[in-house]
């Protein structure tokens, strides 16, 4: 196990340096000044703003500003922010935790809701239940998550008065409730046919039909025998639905007043700031390569017949 996990931190190293590269050139290709942005509709006096460029190390050749960047973030500094020059580590200090919050309120309801869903509807295959899970799941597949945001406002906040149009208090948890149902909805939807598919398949395997035929309790069946074999997929998907939902939160957020790293990346885009930008697609990237490692692990706790060398 561990030589196996000491080789997946090796290859994570060139995908990091790769997805990385791609984001940093992206964001340099973009059109527009970030620095002459400062001055809006003002004539930008050219000595300071080459001052401002050399002091940000904007008027290097690419390669060096990349390799600035990575050397950089050993050392826990993700570049600065041009507008504010703030750091950028700062700012995804204060606009982190709160879409960790939300990613996680999301990812705990995908995980129950999704899951219990499609062990009711596998269970009961080509029935009643079955079909209208299928179908439910069909409609969140097929809305797009903004218009599933904006109607849950109008619904929710402005006919029932239940809750406010947009959160308050990003600190809150009860505030982000409706937004983590939004930006859970196409990951629930996923979850459910998953679990649905993977647990119809199993009942039919031999294994399951030995265990009920050996008069093994029906909840000893399902919860142990079949769970654990139907949920190999599940997690797999899981695993990078984690770092999806953190990169879906810049909709969300958005729709939501939500100040979290989805705001600060809208932000930045709208002022043309790569550095935000990426450092905190940096930070998406290793929650991404994090949770793969993770999922890969997991795999031998629910198989106990994998093996890793």
């Amino acid at each position: 196990m561990g030589r196996y996990v000491a080789r997946r931190l090796l290859q994570m190293i060139p995908v990091f340096i790769g997805s990385t590269l791609l984001i940093f050139c992206m964001m340099y290709a973009l059109p527009g000044d970030p620095v002459k942005a400062l001055w809006g509709e003002q004539s930008a006096d050219p000595a300071q703003m080459a001052a401002l460029k050399h002091q940000l190390g904007l008027d290097l050749p690419l390669w060096q500003q990349y390799w600035n960047y990575l050397s950089g973030l050993f050392q826990g500094d993700f570049g600065t922010q041009i507008a504010s020059q703030r750091p950028v580590a700062d700012v995804i200090a204060q606009a982190f935790p709160v879409t960790v919050r939300l990613t996680l309120f999301a990812f705990v309801f995908t995980v129950v809701a999704g899951i219990l869903l499609g062990l009711v509807a596998g269970l009961r295959a080509e029935k009643a239940l079955d079909r209208a899970v299928l179908f439910l799941t069909l409609l969140l597949i097929s809305v797009p998550s903004f218009v599933l945001g904006f109607l849950f406002q109008y619904v929710f906040a402005f006919q029932l008065g239940w809750v406010t149009p947009t959160v308050q208090d990003s600190e809150a948890w009860g505030q982000l409730f409706l937004p983590a149902i939004v930006l859970a909805a196409l990951s629930l939807a996923y979850v459910t046919r998953l679990t649905r598919t993977s647990v119809a398949e199993n009942m039919r395997a031999d294994y399951i039909r030995t265990a009920i035929a050996k008069g093994l309790p029906r909840r000893r069946v399902v919860g142990v025998h079949l769970m654990r074999n139907s949920l190999i997929p599940v997690v797999t998907f899981l695993g990078t639905d984690v770092g999806s939902l953190m990169a879906g939160a810049v909709v969300t957020e958005g729709i939501f007043n939500v100040h979290g790293i989805g705001n600060a990346v809208f932000e930045a885009l709208n002022r043309r700031e790569g550095s935000t930008v990426v450092g905190i697609v940096t930070l998406i990237v290793i929650v991404y390569l994090v949770a793969s490692l993770i999922v890969d692990l997991l795999y031998a706790v629910l198989d106990p017949r994998i093996r890793y060398a």
